[in-house]
């Protein structure tokens, strides 16, 4: 009677779909098969060195580089389609748009995306491979999704609009199944190797090495492909930031004999082209978010953060300009309020400076002053905020009419004041504002506001739990509405702002 050889694996199909090819195969060198499945990834080693089970089959890519003592991989299953798929709903136009919304759930897929698309949004997929694909049939505003084309191949899913994502590099050690077992057990790894596949055993493990050496874990956009041919061993890898702005790749071809070498020279390379720099980003990139800024911050905004805090930062209001009528510019106008940079940025889209025949200008902030004296003209009074300039324009205006250049969700405080001391406002809407609020993670505990809009856009997705640092007074008065514990700075610069987070953190 033969020897009945139990195999240990999660309960996901996918998982069971890859015991079951296991199984096929020693049945086919005269063994017995009994799986044995379990709702946890993580209870599978316990099976192991509880005797429980002979063997676990694993996807590698799930399998830790350094293994629990005790264990050791006893084969790699020769390795299927390791390509990476796009899967799409009506059409490729997408690739070609300025804005689209693709979903993964893999973060070396997020962040080589993002590196060749830099300005397309990226959301993350949740659940076994079946969920996934609801999740993106669900969503119709999303455009497209990124999966492992053998996931999908070997549980027959693979949906009809796809396209091989050839320029990709992938996980390392995608597309492979590995087998594990007692170190011990001398007899199941004599078994297990007739199993292995030599060639995917060193492909991967090259692939794998590469990683552990570059301090990789499941959150590190960390790629890497090898093949061999002719005696020879080709690789590739790749490290790249979060959000793919930041990338460093690495080929190398060695002889067969020499293919132990590939790995450390790779991933020395790597480290010594700034390499360490973007592994410090991803560590921390690892940490729990505990600040969200409601304006994307830019890169050296972000190196002000103390180490303290880990912050993520998105637009949650998206400016569209407006077309101006000529008429309204078509006569020179004695007094000019500019609201903002964005009202500047719309006059500037529909008129050249010259046909902005503006005597007077009056506007909030030193910055948009700055913009307004670069690009259209002298600036004759700034204040910090809309009420405080409306209080200086009662006293001080010249005649009793002014044309108010601003958004449609514009503060009317200032309009409020004007017309209550009877001086005639002409409002011009500039531009338009559309509230684009993400889900902050639980983590999170402040939030950088900029504006009342950003506060009222952020209310439309997530609770007031957070403390709210605000740029201005303005922001302040509609963040207290909501927010228990509000902050403000001094001086109304985003730098600021972050002095302030810090020193919050610096305190506790």
């Amino acid at each position: 009677m033969s020897r009945t050889i139990k195999i240990g694996t999660h309960n996901s199909k996918l998982a069971l779909w890859k015991a079951n090819a296991v199984q096929q195969m020693l049945e086919k060198l005269g063994y017995s098969i009994e799986i044995k499945s379990t709702e946890n990834i993580s209870d599978i080693d316990s099976l192991l060195l509880n005797n429980t089970v002979d063997i676990a089959v694993h996807t590698l890519t799930d399998v830790p580089t350094t293994l629990t003592n005790g264990i050791a991989q006893v084969a790699v299953i020769k390795r299927g389609n390791f390509k990476d798929v796009l899967v799409f709903k009506n059409n490729e136009e997408f690739l070609s748009q300025r804005d689209a919304i693709i979903a993964t759930e893999s973060p070396i897929c997020r962040a080589q995306w993002l590196n060749r698309y830099p300005t397309h949004t990226i959301v993350s997929l949740s659940g076994d491979l079946s969920t996934q694909l609801q999740q993106f049939e669900d969503n119709d505003t999303w455009n497209a999704a990124i999966f492992s084309a053998a996931a999908l191949g070997k549980l027959g899913l693979k949906p009809k609009n796809t396209i091989n994502l050839d320029w990709m590099i992938p996980t390392p050690a995608q597309g492979a199944i590995a087998i594990t077992a007692l170190e011990e057990n001398e007899g199941i790894r004599e078994i297990c190797a007739e199993l292995n596949h030599e060639e995917t055993q060193i492909c991967t493990h090259i692939e794998r090495e590469f990683f552990k050496l570059l301090d990789g874990n499941t959150t590190t956009p960390i790629g890497a492909l090898t093949f061999i041919k002719e005696e020879e061993v080709s690789f590739k890898g790749i490290l790249l930031s979060p959000d793919g702005s930041k990338k460093i790749e690495i080929s190398r071809v060695e002889h067969l004999h020499k293919h132990n070498t590939i790995a450390p020279f790779c991933a020395d390379y790597i480290i010594d082209r700034s390499g360490k720099s973007l592994i410090d980003i991803n560590a921390q990139n690892s940490k729990p978010t505990n600040i969200y800024s409601t304006k994307s911050l830019t890169k050296d905004q972000n190196l002000l953060f103390n180490e303290y805090v880990v912050a993520k930062s998105s637009d949650f209001v998206k400016i569209s300009l407006n077309r101006i009528k000529p008429q309204v510019i078509r006569n020179p106008i004695d007094n000019v309020i500019i609201a903002n940079k964005h009202s500047v940025e719309a006059l500037l889209n529909n008129f050249s400076a010259v046909e902005l025949q503006f005597k007077k200008i009056y506007c909030v902030g030193r910055r948009t002053k700055r913009l307004i004296e670069k690009r259209i003209g002298p600036v004759k009074h700034v204040e910090k905020n809309e009420k405080a300039l409306a209080e200086y324009l009662v006293e001080y205006i010249d005649g009793t009419e002014a044309t108010y250049f601003s958004g449609d969700a514009q503060d009317d405080e200032l309009t409020s004041i004007l017309n209550n001391n009877h001086i005639n406002i002409n409002q011009v809407e500039a531009y338009q504002t559309k509230y684009d609020a993400e889900t902050v993670e639980d983590s999170v505990e402040g939030v950088l506001f900029y504006s009342p809009s950003t506060v009222q856009s952020y209310l439309k997705e997530n609770h007031p739990d957070k403390i709210a640092f605000c740029i201005n007074e303005t922001t302040a008065t509609e963040a207290k509405k909501k927010f228990e514990d509000v902050r403000v700075t001094k001086v109304p610069t985003t730098e600021n702002l972050i002095q302030l987070v810090n020193q919050h953190y610096d305190t506790i």
